[in-house]
């Protein structure tokens, strides 16, 4: 996406709640509260908030760069060609968010909650923190790769995990080892998937 051919643009909330080819950057905002808004074919970059609060979102064709989202509270949308990269985005809640064809790239997602989030494309996130990050009742089956990511204390629970590729991870501090039914691993990782699971039935080796 080229800068030279996006508008640059003081606000995301757009004309009637529409905003297409647009760049909004290095801004600092104490909240951000946006509902019903549609953002397509834009960039926002270095944009710092200390709450974010977004719902019923449609984004297409929009990239997130070397944003801190941190506490960011993300619901009921849909995302589609979105990626985040070189984001810090701790602590933030994602429910009933339907992604296609997004990318998370050397992101910081520690705390993070996935609740009620479905993958109908690709997802992937590469190289990133998701320590103690959670995934409950979510649908993650086909498509979604996790590779190079921290994953200690990562949490996996009552969701859809066929096909989900975690090659390329470390897997023996994540949780929930038992929800991951039909996943896609190496073989050098089935000893750190034996340690999590070990850890998680308690089970004393002697």
């Amino acid at each position: 996406m080229n800068d030279a051919d996006l508008d640059e643009v003081d606000s995301l909330e757009g004309e009637h709640g529409k905003l297409r080819d647009f760049r909004y950057a290095d801004a600092r905002l104490r909240e951000l509260p946006l509902s019903g808004t549609q953002l397509m074919d834009g960039r926002v970059i270095a944009l710092t908030t200390q709450r974010a609060r977004l719902d019923e979102m449609r984004l297409h064709s929009v990239e997130f760069v070397d944003c801190d989202l941190s506490g960011l509270h993300w619901d009921d949308s849909k995302l589609s060609r979105v990626t985040f990269t070189n984001c810090k985005m701790l602590g933030t809640v994602w429910e009933g968010i339907t992604l296609d064809d997004v990318v998370f790239e050397r992101c910081k997602l520690d705390l993070a909650v996935f609740t009620r989030v479905r993958a109908t494309g690709s997802v992937i996130f590469s190289a990133c923190s998701l320590r103690d990050t959670s995934f409950s009742a979510t649908d993650l089956s086909g498509g979604v790769a996790i590779d190079d990511c921290d994953l200690t204390l990562a949490e996996f629970s009552d969701g859809k995990y066929r096909n989900l590729d975690l090659r390329g991870n470390d897997l023996s501090g994540i949780r929930g080892v038992s929800a991951l039914k039909h996943i896609i691993i190496d073989r050098p990782q089935l000893q750190g998937l034996a340690e999590a699971f070990a850890a998680e039935m308690e089970i004393t080796i002697g």
